[in-house]
């Protein structure tokens, strides 16, 4: 990125977002403002595994990772606002089971476990949003693209679209003025889509509740 960009202030950290204890220590020695986070961490197991703290890795990475680091980082992009949240998530979703979300009771399914926390993404993209308006946080939701990765690999598909080409809607959600103001809207291609994924606010209440469960 450096040498791409000749931006000398650019650091990396290393942090498995699929364990709360390891993203609040990164918030803890973050110093400085936060004006866009982008959550982008995702996983799919073709087999069932579980983090060490015994969640099962797809939702523990792909919902719980976007959950953990956006309350974390709440305070900073309250202080910083107007501030941005992008949760990339995926056309591909649905079939989430509240009362199942880690594949206990049903058989693990890599596709379905993606499926589900790509709806969890978007619904949690409006549950936040709602809570965050009053303070200047955007928060939106988008389908990045067809990326040939080893994420859609792992789910049985290539994929059509260059790294740059599936960045071009989360970059251009995090940076670009036209978009400032909206907030809890799903977006393809550049564009507002209409989600039905969100229309049920009791829905969207019961997951963020689920959510704050995991210690």
């Amino acid at each position: 990125i450096i040498k791409k960009t000749g931006n000398q202030s650019t650091r990396y950290e290393i942090v498995d977002l699929s364990r709360r204890v390891e993203i609040e220590a990164l918030a803890e020695r973050w110093s400085g403002p936060l004006h866009v986070l982008v959550n982008n961490a995702g996983a799919t197991p073709r087999r069932r595994l579980e983090t060490p703290e015994g969640i099962e890795m797809q939702w523990a990475t792909n919902v719980l990772g976007y959950f953990w680091l956006t309350r974390a980082f709440q305070e900073r992009l309250i202080q910083a606002a107007p501030s941005r949240v992008v949760n990339v998530a995926s056309y591909w979703a649905g079939n989430l089971e509240l009362d199942d979300p880690e594949f206990k009771r049903r058989r693990y399914d890599n596709g379905l476990a993606y499926r589900q926390s790509k709806q969890a993404n978007r619904m949690l993209s409006a549950a936040f949003a709602d809570r965050l308006r009053p303070f200047n946080v955007a928060v939106n939701a988008c389908h990045p693209g067809d990326v040939n990765s080893k994420l859609s690999n792992d789910l049985g598909f290539g994929g059509n679209e260059s790294p740059d080409q599936g960045a071009r809607t989360p970059v251009w959600l995090a940076v670009d003025p036209a978009v400032e103001g909206q907030t809890g809207l799903y977006f393809e291609h550049m564009q507002a889509s209409s989600d039905h994924l969100v229309r049920d606010k009791k829905a969207l209440d019961a997951l963020y509740e689920l959510c704050l469960t995991y210690a």
